[in-house]
């Protein structure tokens, strides 16, 4: 089943560090930012990830739980969230669910070669379980200042309603 803006998730439940589970339900209420990248400790995964850290505290403040889910496994994602001292915790989704279920999984070419990878996305959740807005094939420049803004917004209009 495909994501489709302004409707609910499907149903999911994954693992994420430091013992949380994630589901399509467990955050409602809350505004939720799925940031999927495509590896540990490379140069723009880690760029993008230490921007979110810096701009945690305002994420919270505007009512949102971040997350970022890549391939990797937890031991990678544990050392990676430690190495950067990452305040979020990070989806292990070795078997590509999550990342099948969002439509991040593309083919790309690697010194010559198709490989299969993520391209960098984040998904809006709102409070009500419904994804907001999605940004595909991002460049990480300016993408987590353009994320909170949105969250601002959504909480603006959920206080004016």
């Amino acid at each position: 089943m495909a994501i489709v803006v302004n409707k609910p998730l499907p149903e999911f439940e994954t693992n994420a560090t430091g013992g949380i589970k994630v589901s399509n339900s467990s955050h409602l209420g809350q505004i939720l930012v799925l940031y999927f990248y495509p590896k540990d400790n490379t140069p723009g995964c880690t760029t993008e990830a230490m921007q979110f850290r810096d701009r945690y505290k305002d994420f919270v403040k505007a009512g949102a739980a971040v997350f970022g889910v890549s391939r990797d496994n937890m031991k990678s994602h544990d050392d990676f969230k430690e190495k950067l001292e990452l305040p979020f915790e990070l989806i292990a989704d070795t078997e590509e669910k999550m990342c099948h279920m969002f439509g991040v999984v593309k083919n790309k070419i690697m010194y010559g070669k198709k490989v299969k990878g993520i391209e960098r996305s984040t998904f809006l959740i709102g409070p009500d379980g419904l994804l907001v807005q999605e940004w595909r094939g991002l460049k990480v420049p300016g993408h987590v200042d353009e994320v909170l803004k949105t969250v601002k917004s959504i909480k603006t209009l959920k206080k004016a309603a």
